[in-house]
């Protein structure tokens, strides 16, 4: 039952990080919230390492629940 719950938590968590990643890559830094990195008062900069870095964060957790979701191996009891 613990791992339905991490599953769950790790499709929640990859979902905020590629969409994390996708305001990186729409928005200029200047537009980012203040509470994320590389946000700067005046810069047209886009930020896509912090983008590329979010999506595969993303990818990792749906990565990780899929393995949390897949069937018991014959040797758990």
């Amino acid at each position: 039952m613990q791992k339905r719950y991490l599953a769950i938590a790790a499709v929640v968590l990859g979902i905020v990080f590629i969409a994390i990643g996708i305001v990186y890559f729409v928005e200029p830094a200047k537009s980012l919230p203040s509470f994320f990195p590389g946000h700067q008062s005046g810069s047209n900069h886009h930020h896509t390492k912090h983008g590329i870095a979010a999506v595969l964060v993303g990818i990792g957790c749906f990565v990780f629940a899929w393995f949390q979701s897949g069937p018991r191996s014959a040797d758990a009891t």
